[in-house]
């Protein structure tokens, strides 16, 4: 029999971990548009670059004397600048806990072929053994599990006396995170993600030991020119000054502004932060008391609050195959994708079958509230007609 519909969908569906919702009040036609088609050396467009670089620094709070640069290729092309810059002058240690973790220890292992390299890896939803890193070492490290839901709960395991290098890849973590900046060295991220940017730009975060190493010691390796950060033995500045190594979008920059205007305007980073602290609050509330489902992640200091990773925990549905979990976590998805409830929010290609649920700082709270109920129709609409013909 039909299930009853919930009496309110949420106002938007877009709950994809990436590209991620835009920013409440977005508008296409509130872009500036002042900079379009015009060279991005020119000085209004470079101006505007230098602008967005001072405003995400800024909105980070980020120490003074770091710096914040615009890079191609996404998170991803920021973390691979830095490896190939980097790793190789000292011993590296990689943590691994999902699906991008373990693209950098195949980069490290593979290309790189790195000879002193130690791996710490861990299951889905969990962390590696952080007490057995070694940090006079060079250590990787995802802040946030985009692919497991699972986070670091805070820097504390890494020491101010390190002599090593941390690197953090951030891109689900920065502007939705408390970040001990004090701690991490290098951080990427892509501005797509908590402020609901266009992709393909990449961001570096440097802290002064960083730029002393680059500086300090050439690549060990024959770097391409999108990997470049030194020159004649010193960092390239104008990277870190509106100067992109290639030619960027300015319509992405633009619509990066927008998104920099609306963070500005509800508060700046504590707001941000608020949002998805509040959101991650509604769907533990709703998690402790259903008992199908339940969080990817092991523990609870560890749960992420922009992509929320939930699995299924009913004992009908976890004794299936895990072809069958599968397909019963996609006839849901596709449910609340025709419904136009949420669009986009399977688990991962690579992840246990389940959900995966952005909320990030532009997903409304509120919108995550009213999710909840329709995850549950969907649950009992899709169990009665799977089991029905499984058993058929």
């Amino acid at each position: 029999m039909p299930f009853p519909l919930p009496a309110q969908k949420p106002q938007s569906a877009h709950f994809s971990s990436g590209p991620t919702k835009k920013c409440p009040g977005w508008n296409l036609s509130r872009l500036d548009q002042t900079h379009l088609g015009r060279s991005h050396r020119a000085k209004g467009p470079k101006a505007s670059l230098t602008s967005a670089i001072d405003r995400m620094a800024q909105l980070l709070a980020l120490p003074d004397d770091y710096r914040l640069g615009i890079v191609p290729a996404s998170d991803t092309g920021a973390v691979e600048m830095v490896m190939w810059s980097l790793f190789g002058q000292r011993g590296v240690d990689i943590l691994a806990w999902e699906s991008f973790g373990k693209t950098w220890v195949n980069d490290a292992t593979a290309q790189l072929q790195l000879d002193d390299l130690r791996l710490f890896e861990a299951d889905w939803g969990a962390l590696p053994a952080l007490d057995e890193v070694d940090f006079d070492r060079d250590v990787l490290f995802t802040y946030n599990g985009t692919t497991s839901g699972v986070r670091l709960p805070n820097c504390d395991f890494i020491p101010s006396d390190r002599k090593g290098l941390t690197i953090a890849d951030a891109t689900s973590a920065c502007f939705a995170m408390d970040m001990d900046w004090n701690k991490i060295d290098i951080a990427t991220f892509s501005w797509q993600k908590s402020l609901g940017g266009e992709g393909a730009h990449g961001v570096l975060v440097l802290s002064p030991r960083a730029v002393e190493r680059l500086e300090g010691a050439p690549a060990p390796r024959a770097l391409p020119k999108i990997f470049q950060l030194t020159k004649k033995g010193k960092l390239i500045e104008g990277i870190f000054r509106g100067d992109t190594i290639n030619t960027p979008s300015m319509l992405a920059v633009a619509d990066l502004h927008q998104a920099l205007d609306w963070a500005e305007e509800i508060g700046g980073l504590s707001a941000l932060m608020a949002r998805s602290d509040e959101s991650l609050a509604h769907v533990k509330q709703w998690v402790a008391q259903t008992p199908w489902v339940d969080f990817l992640a092991q523990d609870e200091a560890t749960i992420s609050n922009t992509s929320i990773c939930l699995q299924i925990a009913d004992r009908a549905i976890t004794s299936l195959g895990q072809s069958e979990k599968s397909d019963f976590a996609k006839q849901m998805v596709t449910l609340l994708g025709d419904e136009t409830v949420a669009f986009d929010i399977g688990a991962y290609r690579t992840a246990p079958a389940g959900l995966r649920i952005w909320a990030g700082p532009t997903v409304e709270p509120s919108d995550i509230a009213l999710l909840l109920p329709w995850l549950d129709w969907a649950f009992a609409s899709v169990k009665e007609d799977f089991l029905n013909k499984k058993g058929a």
